[in-house]
């Protein structure tokens, strides 16, 4: 029951990180960057995976998409492939944790139940890292553009999706792990009592063995002076 409990917490956690990394993937606030300038204008400037924007103080937004995936930046395209992989594996993940719980009547027998759960947490672990992964180079880019003095261009900081990138990751990472470590030793299997029969029946006959060549040594050696004297046949035998 408490194995059964746990592997629900870790479906729960699991599947609650996935979704939080889901979300990050279209969400606009990924890094942004304020400009306050006189009292009337204020501009904010804010970029994710697809697209640049800027919104001034009415509150309308002027986007602009990324032109060609092969002329952006090597960062740009490594994490979207890192998020596109979470969202893939996350997906895998809660399908065989669907089927691999033992709360379910789906799967087979319990040691097939379990390999698909522990299938299902790696993927859930591997989602995790992709996504952590690809928030924490997106990060690493806009802090090193921040704290250089040499760049001159518009300067971002961190936005709301790296957040909720690290806290869905954080989540996968738990979930998944939980999820493995919920699995019993089923692969232990009980001997059979047929092996102790066969091993009992073994000794027996080891132990008659022994005993039937205990006994063979025993007995005397046998006497061929009738043998000797049946052999001996007299000259006048053949005549």
């Amino acid at each position: 029951m408490a194995n059964m409990a746990n592997q629900i917490l870790a479906f729960v956690l699991a599947t609650s990180g996935w979704v939080l990394v889901s979300s990050t993937l279209p969400t606009d606030y990924w890094k942004v960057s304020s400009l306050d300038g006189t009292v009337i204008t204020t501009a904010t400037y804010w970029s994710n995976l697809w697209k640049t924007c800027v919104t001034d103080s009415t509150g309308v937004s002027n986007c602009k998409d990324f032109p060609s995936m092969l002329a952006l930046d090597g960062y740009i395209q490594a994490c979207r492939g890192l998020m596109i992989a979470a969202v893939c594996l996350g997906f895998f993940g809660t399908v065989f944790a669907l089927v691999g719980m033992k709360c379910t009547k789906i799967g087979g027998t319990d040691g097939s139940k379990a390999k698909i759960a522990c299938f299902a947490g790696a993927n859930f672990i591997l989602s995790g890292l992709c996504s952590v992964s690809a928030c924490s180079l997106y990060a690493h880019r806009i802090t090193s553009e921040f704290f250089d003095p040499l760049f001159v261009a518009q300067k971002y900081e961190l936005g709301a999706a790296l957040f909720i990138g690290w806290a869905g990751s954080v989540l996968c990472i738990l979930g998944g792990t939980l999820l493995c470590f919920s699995i019993p030793c089923s692969s232990r299997k009980a001997r059979s009592p047929g092996a102790y029969r066969g091993a009992a029946s073994h000794s027996h006959v080891s132990s008659y063995q022994r005993g039937q060549s205990r006994s063979m040594g025993q007995r005397p050696p046998p006497d061929y002076t009738n043998a000797s004297r049946v052999q001996h046949f007299d000259k006048n035998a053949y005549v």
